[in-house]
């Protein structure tokens, strides 16, 4: 329930939403810094504080590269979220809860980079 919650308060923002959004469509090889700025049009401090956000509530990570420090989706940790939200979907009935079950069979399918070094 915590770390719902966490993930929840960090998704409930128009920037880090957006952030996350693009980060899960960049796919598991991430975007550096710079580049999630000029996409989002967002400027470098405000950036960084909402890939700080994110981080923390476990649904982002960053690794170095070089020179650049890549930034990606946690798909582990959406998945836990989706599960958490659609456990007791439907009160159980199958059919109306199966889209969902193939939604959450394609994130688990995306799971991104594991090793978190920065």
């Amino acid at each position: 329930m915590k770390a719902a919650i966490a993930c929840l308060s960090a998704l409930a923002h128009e920037g880090r939403l957006a952030v996350f959004r693009l980060l899960v469509q960049a796919g598991p090889d991430g975007l550096a810094a710079g580049e999630i700025a000029r996409r989002l049009e967002v400027l470098p401090n405000t950036l960084s504080a909402n890939l700080a956000i994110l981080g923390h509530a476990g649904l982002t990570q960053s690794r170095r590269d070089g020179r650049s420090i890549l930034h990606a989706a946690r798909y582990p940790a959406m998945v836990d979220l989706l599960g958490f939200l659609t456990e007791d979907c439907c009160g159980g009935a199958a059919e109306i809860c199966a889209p969902l079950g193939d939604l959450l069979a394609k994130a688990t399918a995306c799971d991104g980079p594991r090793q978190e070094t920065a």
